[in-house]
């Protein structure tokens, strides 16, 4: 078996890192730098370059130089149009309207570009290594929905890796910073990472050997990359503003525009001023675009955007249950957060200044390392508990969203809810399964579609289905109906399928009078084993009375060891997985029940 590393995948920039005996390494890319830009430039035969070299050539290739692949991974070409339009690279729409780039004539995918950075970071630790590498853990933002995730693994696979896990990046930069702090008192601790293309913000409880999320909150579209086409379209009204200049650009100036933004930004984190000079080689006009921009100006251009931010912050807590004054530490993720004005503003509305003792550019890809030293049985003792960040529901007969697993549910777990159907004699019932907040199923990203068919004619309303959703600690999700009548049903794992979008729901089902939504499992709904049902009774039982009690570290172990084999159950595994994940909950129950809880000193 080869070595497991840890990716940051990002936006911009791309790092590896990897568990050394007792601590998270970063590995150099074959330049010898800390951060690999994820950037692949393409001929007609397919990538030639990718990183520092493809970086280079933008300029001079705009239009077939492919950056922020990650804005469009696991997207429709309907769902990206205000991303596209800041690319000088061409979008187009796939054979089912997914999002393609176009270069040379070839329709290439975000998984395929995002591949090619995969497959230099894989050669560059294998290099650096001395030893084949084969798995890794891949981090994407907290609020990437399935199709998102599905298609970052695809990634991999094209890259030659086995991704043995999907990790949160506020996640894994909260494994980075409490790893070595185990053993001090609980802490709760916000991570607050701005990216290249998204933000995320998540609230953690980092303690006694557990680093449980409690909420997670972000925004798809505010990174870097907004930041800098706030600069861009300054410097282009700049630009067009002057005597001889053309108002429509080609890619190759508005990549040196955006190149100049870029440089503009990094250097008014250290400086109060900066001066632009930008080539304009034309052989009609050849001509220099020289400005001075200062700090308080460029924080006046982006300063909504990090208030924005402030928002999520807002959203995160109140999730949360917690006060800024509640928390005792933050940690910055994500080179956005260099910006002089970012840091100001988070201590503002924290009341404390972040942690300065923290890489922001590499936190991420040191915490999927510890992840990947954690899966290789390098590092023990410490154990995670992730949430989900959306809620997951089915559509209903009117068009609402009816929802079955609320965000900010810890995974992986499991929960059913009951539905019936919506007419009299209704012999078919198809299932919209959808990710997101909004109260129209529409509105939500659609994750797939499946059909229960051969059910029992009877009137509207009295024949039950009932529906679960299970989740893995991946986020990946199953869902299975099974209709009680009957005893039809149908599971499906959902990953990514171009064809979503094309189909139309012919009959959505109607939730049931008795059920409510995010109803908690029943087990009887999972058709059980007899010895599944009591070990589950049992720990259900242990937590309900016993829970306050215990100790975080047996409860959050009970919690984790029951979601798992709820999951199992429902997803239909093989019988000798699930029956190794019962009798590690009954094991467990058995240690928690013989542990006394400690005495209260006086």
């Amino acid at each position: 078996m080869g070595r497991i590393i840890g990716i940051d995948l990002g936006t911009t920039n791309s790092a590896v890192a990897v568990w050394n005996r007792d601590a998270p390494q970063l590995i150099p890319n074959r330049q010898g730098g800390r951060l690999t830009p994820s950037v692949v430039s393409f001929d007609e035969s397919g990538p030639t370059h990718v990183g520092d070299v493809a970086r280079r050539e933008a300029v001079a290739h705009a239009s077939s130089t492919i950056h922020s692949a990650k804005r469009f991974i696991g997207r429709s070409f309907d769902m990206v149009t205000a991303d596209r339009e800041d690319m000088p690279y061409e979008v187009v729409p796939g054979e089912y309207r997914e999002a393609r780039f176009l270069v040379e004539g070839q329709r290439w995918s975000p998984e395929q570009v995002a591949a090619a950075v995969l497959r230099e970071i894989k050669e560059a630790a294998e290099a650096f290594l001395g030893e084949p590498v084969d798995g890794a853990v891949i981090t994407t933002p907290a609020h990437f929905n399935d199709a998102q995730r599905a298609a970052t693994r695809e990634a991999g696979r094209l890259a030659g890796l086995d991704v043995r896990r999907i990790l949160n990046e506020p996640t894994a930069a909260a494994l980075a910073y409490g790893r070595d702090k185990m053993l001090e008192v609980e802490k709760i601790v916000v991570v607050y990472d701005f990216g290249g293309g998204t933000f995320d913000v998540s609230v953690l409880s980092v303690g006694e050997d557990i680093i449980q999320v409690i909420a997670t909150a972000g925004d798809a579209h505010l990174g870097g990359d907004m930041i800098d086409t706030r600069l861009c379209d300054w410097l282009l009204a700049e630009f067009q503003a002057r005597a001889g200049f053309p108002a429509d650009q080609d890619a190759a100036t508005l990549q040196r525009l955006r190149d100049a933004a870029e440089a503009a930004k990094i250097g008014l984190s250290t400086q109060e001023t900066v001066e632009i000079e930008i080539p304009f080689p034309n052989e009609d006009n050849p001509s220099r675009l020289n400005l001075s921009l200062t700090r308080a100006d460029f924080e006046r251009m982006m300063g909504d955007l990090v208030d924005r931010t402030l928002v999520c912050c807002g959203r995160a807590l109140s999730d949360a249950g917690k006060l800024p004054s509640e928390i005792d530490q933050i940690v910055l993720a994500g080179g956005s957060t260099r910006i002089p004005l970012v840091r100001q503003k988070v201590a503002e509305h924290f009341g404390k200044s972040p942690l300065h003792s923290v890489d922001p550019d590499v936190v991420v890809a040191m915490g999927a390392a510890v992840q990947a030293g954690i899966i290789a049985g390098d590092l023990r003792g410490v154990i995670l508990v992730d949430v989900t960040s959306l809620s997951l529901g089915i559509e209903i007969h009117d068009g609402r969203r009816s929802v079955v697993i609320p965000r900010n549910t810890a995974i992986p777990t499991s929960e059913t809810s009951r539905f019936a159907t919506s007419y009299d004699d209704q012999t078919m019932v198809e299932f919209h399964v959808v990710q997101g907040e909004a109260e129209r199923a529409e509105n939500n990203a659609t994750l797939g579609r499946f059909q229960l068919d051969g059910l029992r004619p009877a009137p509207a309303a009295t024949s039950p289905i009932e529906v679960t959703f299970a989740i893995d600690i991946d986020g990946m999700v199953i869902v299975s109906a099974h209709d009680l009548a009957s005893g039809r049903e149908h599971n499906v794992t959902i990953s990514v399928d171009p064809t979503i979008g094309r189909q139309k729901s012919s009959t959505p089902a109607t939730p049931s009078s008795a059920a409510t939504e995010a109803a908690p499992v029943s087990n009887e709904g999972l058709n059980l084993l007899p010895a599944v049902a009591a070990t589950l009774d049992e720990a259900n039982e242990l937590l309900a009375i016993a829970g306050p009690k215990m100790s975080r570290v047996d409860r959050a172990s009970l919690m984790k060891n029951v979601s798992h084999l709820r999951g199992l159950a429902a997803s239909n595994a093989p019988a000798e997985e699930t029956e190794r994940s019962r009798a590690a909950l009954a094991k467990v129950c058995v240690r928690v029940k013989t542990v006394k809880p400690a005495r209260p000193r006086d």
